[in-house]
Parts: structure tokens; sequence; C-alpha cells
């Protein structure tokens, strides 16, 4: 039988963007039936994964000292799956290498030194590897741009929507209970999630709250806090910090609207989970985004603050005058990106890699 290494350690930060994609992924792959291969997954608590998954997958306890390369781990695995770009955890030996691109983000932020840095680690992956998946059209063309990308078998494997089935109680109350009407976002507090436009927008829309649910501990935070007091906003914004499955789908389902004016995606779930509960999304019209947010989306095209208003405005009454439509349109949307049609296609890889 052949073993498949999942470099999986993000499974620590469950929450996060890769700790999303990493817990997912592994579930949907619980559900397949691999007699040709076993898979390993890499975790820090693999006990608290062997309760989940049970003897599906064999457990290797990820530990930090392996991202040094004396200390890398040198069973020869006959695929070894780094699940995304900016993992520093790689096999000792030579051995067949699959790489998840995410992005390259890492291209225009951040020092010029760091840029540096994390190109040659980057273009190292890209060297070793025997075959590449990105979660976008937009990461594949993002890379080829930027990199010398080697003549190894390319795929393009869309994530899934990691809401397929709602299940909140009717009863069900956040701790932080949201002003209403309000419009809901989510992601990290940082310049490229661009939550601050949001903010000199809602000066031309006051009949609408703010929400945002995310990582708070960043300067960009603490700026933004600065801005919503400065412009006056107290009363009409509220920061959530980082929330769990059951929040997440209260601020959903009883948001107005999802408003995500992101700078730069290689793919954007939290569009996608708010469709699954036929709700308007309004979005930058870059990136992977359009690839995304798809035909009936609303798109910002740039972020002048009165400008955005005026494009909520319009696309909630366009919302509205239809909404049986839009509903329906959002959610067949949000299901047609499945983790389990995900997982197939990446067994696929596995077993034309390992033949």
């Amino acid at each position: 039988m052949k073993q498949v290494f999942l470099e999986s350690h993000n499974l620590k930060n469950k929450y996060t963007g890769f700790g999303q994609f990493n817990y997912h992924l592994i579930k949907a792959l619980s559900k397949i039936e691999t007699n040709d291969m076993q898979v390993t997954i890499n975790a820090k608590r693999p006990n608290v994964w062997k309760n989940e998954f049970g003897d599906r997958f064999k457990y290797h306890k990820y530990r930090s000292i392996t991202r040094h390369k004396p200390f890398r781990i040198k069973k020869k695995y006959d695929l070894w799956h780094c699940l995304n770009q900016n993992i520093k955890i790689e096999p000792f030996f030579n051995i067949p290498y699959l790489l998840t691109i995410h992005d390259i983000h890492f291209v225009t932020e951040g020092s010029p030194g760091i840029q540096a840095k994390l190109k040659d680690k980057f273009n190292a992956k890209l060297k070793r590897s025997n075959a590449i998946v990105y979660i976008s059209d937009f990461a594949k063309q993002d890379t080829h741009a930027h990199f010398e990308v080697p003549d190894v078998p390319e795929y393009v494997i869309h994530n899934g929507n990691t809401i397929t089935n709602i299940i909140l109680p009717e009863n069900y109350h956040p701790e932080l209970f949201p002003h209403k009407p309000y419009l809901f976002s989510i992601g990290d507090f940082s310049e490229r999630k661009n939550f601050m436009s949001l903010l000199q927008m809602l000066n031309f829309l006051p009949e609408y709250h703010l929400l945002l649910a995310g990582n708070k501990s960043s300067s960009y935070f603490q700026e933004f806090m600065l801005q919503v007091e400065q412009l006056g906003l107290q009363q009409r914004v509220q920061t959530v910090g980082k929330i769990e499955d059951l929040q997440k789908q209260y601020y959903l389902q009883n948001c107005e609207a999802f408003v995500f004016p992101s700078l730069r995606e290689g793919f954007g779930i939290p569009p996608i989970e708010a469709m699954r509960f036929g709700k308007p999304v309004f979005i930058s019209n870059n990136t992977s985004l359009p690839e995304i947010g798809g035909e009936h989306s609303f798109y910002w095209d740039h972020y002048e603050p009165q400008y955005m208003a005026h494009v909520v405005r319009s696309g909630m009454e366009k919302y509205k005058a239809d909404q049986s439509f839009y509903d329906n349109w959002y959610v067949e949307r949000a299901q047609s990106f499945s983790w389990d049609e995900t997982a197939k296609k990446y067994v696929e890889v596995y077993r034309s890699l390992l033949k």
C-alpha cells in the first residue's frame, strides 16, 4: 500500500484560513475509500484528530523542530503533500512532492528583505514539486506571472464551501449581539482585507451598522479602531474577534448583506459561506473574487467611499426587487463548491503521482 503524508500542522489553528482548508479537506478525505493508499496527517495533537477520524488515517505528531533541515522527517513516504505555499516543514529526502498554492501575497506584502526571503523559499518549493495544485485560476495565473514554474502537471481545484448544513438552533444567541440592520464581514484585520474602506463607506450608509469578525492582534486593528473613533462610529461598528461555527452562522443568517472589500484573494471562502444563507454579496472586482462570486454578486471596482455606498444601496434595491431569484441563485452557487468533490479530485492527483 502506498504511503501519502499530508503536511497538515495548520490544523492547530483550525479557525484560520489555512486551518479551515486543512480541516475540511481532511474531513472530506476521511469519507473516501482509498484501499490503495494510507494517508498520514501531521498534527500537533494527533489524539484529538484520532478521536474524530479514528483509524481512517495514520497520525504523526507535529514538532516545530522539524522545520530545521537536520531534524526533517526522514521517513521515505511515496508522496508528500505540502498543503500550502508557506509551510516550513519539508521532507528530509527527495521524494515525490505535491504542492498546493493558495496565493502569493508575499510578492507585494512586507519589506523588500522579507519578500526576497519568501520568494527564495517558494522557488525552492516549486523546484522540488512533481505536481502543483492551485486553488483558483487566478492563483495559477498570478504564480506564472511572477515565477518560473517547472514543467510538471498543474491542476486547478477549487476549495469547497465550509458551511454545507445550517445547524443553528432557533434559541441560539451569540455573546455579542449585533445592532440591526447590519453589514457583516470576516477576516484577519490586515491591510489586504481593506476593512478601513468600510468605515469611510459607512458615513454614506446611515441606515446600516457594521459587524466585523477576525483576529484583532495586529497594528492594523489598532489603526482601525482609532479611525472608528475619529469618524464617530463607535455606536455603529462592532468587532467580535475570532468566532466559531455557530457564531458565524448566526451573524451570516441575520445580516442584511456580506461585504468583502479585499485587495487580494487566492480564493475567498467567506463570500461563499454568505451565499449559503442567500445573502447579497458585495466584493472587490479583483484577483480571484470574480471567479468565486459569479455573475450575480455585486462588485466594487474601486474604493471611493461614496461610490462604494452607491454600489451597496443600488445592489440592495436590485436584490430586494427579485429576492427569490437571488436567494436561490446564491444558495445554488454556494452548494456548487463542495469539499467532497475537492477531496475526490485530490485523490485523483495522488493516484496519478503514485503510479
